[in-house]
């Protein structure tokens, strides 16, 4: 398989696991450890660091107090509300039962799973598509566990919906059959009472310049991204583009109209292409106060909320709680430009400041 960002791979032996990593992984996983380096020096504590990579490490304060982080993941979220905020299934049944709005769907499992369950609770790929059938088409087909975007699929057909189902149930054993809603797709990220980040989550996208393939144009996308310091994995082959391309009877080949915009995936996420429109400043009052009780109720104190509305910055009417994010990655968000990285830094210093003091 191909992808647009090629990078040399190797494998990395910790103990009691294997992780694949590549150069962009690594620069990834070493974003935040690099703002805990420079932070630590401003508050005069020291970090004991992973050896070989730093991706991690232990941070020792000046009060004697210690605490570990990995990657973007630091001891202020207790572990319980994060793994519940990390299946998709549990998060929505809690957050419908708390009174939110949540998608319609259902939870469907692999012949493995089903296999240990009781017969009133065993739902297969079959299951999956009347249900999907009952909602109507198109419906949001995506993994139970998996982050990132990664196999989140709007599908449009039974053959769709199988082929989606297949490719998830190779890395998850779970998968949800949802109610497709339209609106825009916000990121809300809070701490405590605070709503430290807003912004509209847009899907990869090209525009037609008259001349370009689509594949050339997904190249330039990428230059562009890898100018601006941001990486973001892109794979022109993913079946979802592969499709949405069909749909409109193009393929990679083909030359867009001057100033024509085509998206190539649906799911928002900034990892697989999206793009973002930050409206920190502009969140309305209702929508501010939804993201903080969210993360209240669901026991995180930090957490991105994503929200499908029709505008953020006006008072709250309709919306969906599409997902939360116990462990939200800010990395994408803070190349917007230097007000979002110093929002990005601001809040791991009050996030260090909170594990000093508690």
């Amino acid at each position: 398989m191909w992808y647009i960002d090629i990078a040399s791979n190797f494998t990395v032996t910790w103990p009691y696991r294997t992780r694949n990593l590549t150069e962009t992984t690594m620069t990834k996983e070493q974003f935040v450890p690099k703002i805990i380096k420079k932070l630590a020096a401003q508050i005069g504590a020291t970090v004991l660091w992973e050896p070989e990579y730093g991706f991690g490490g232990q941070i020792t304060f000046s009060n004697g107090k210690k605490s570990f982080f990995w990657h973007h993941i630091l001891n202020i979220n207790f572990q319980a509300s994060v793994d519940i905020s990390t299946d998709k299934g549990f998060a929505s049944s809690f957050l419908k039962a708390l009174g939110y709005n949540v998608p319609e769907g259902q939870t469907f499992f692999s012949d493995e799973v089903n296999e240990r369950l009781p017969a009133n609770s065993k739902r297969n790929i079959d299951d999956g598509f009347k249900f999907a059938k009952t909602l109507g088409f198109p419906v949001i087909v995506k993994p139970n566990s998996l982050t990132q975007g990664m196999l989140v699929t709007k599908v449009h057909s039974q053959t769709e919906y199988y082929q989606t189902a297949e490719q998830i149930f190779l890395k998850d054993s779970v998968l949800i059959v949802q109610r497709f809603y339209s609106g825009r797709d916000y990121r809300i990220v809070v701490l405590d009472d605070e709503v430290i980040a807003a912004y509209e989550r847009i899907p990869l996208f090209v525009v037609g310049d008259g001349t370009s393939s689509i594949w050339e144009l997904v190249r330039q996308k990428k230059e562009t991204f890898l100018t601006n310091g941001r990486e973001a994995r892109v794979n022109i082959e993913d079946y979802r583009i592969q499709s949405n391309l069909q749909r409109h009877n193009l393929n990679l080949e083909s030359v867009l109209p001057k100033g024509a915009k085509l998206s190539l995936l649906d799911n928002a996420n900034l990892t697989t292409g999206g793009e973002a429109v930050d409206v920190t400043e502009d969140i309305h009052p209702d929508f501010y106060k939804l993201a903080v009780s969210v993360t209240k109720d669901m026991g995180l104190r930090l957490c991105g909320v994503d929200v499908m509305t029709g505008d953020l910055t006006l008072p709250l009417k309709d919306y969906v709680l599409i997902e939360i994010n116990g462990t939200p990655g800010l990395r994408h968000y803070a190349s917007l430009g230097e007000s979002q990285a110093k929002r990005v830094e601001d809040l791991y210093l009050k996030i260090i400041k909170i594990m000093e003091s508690e």
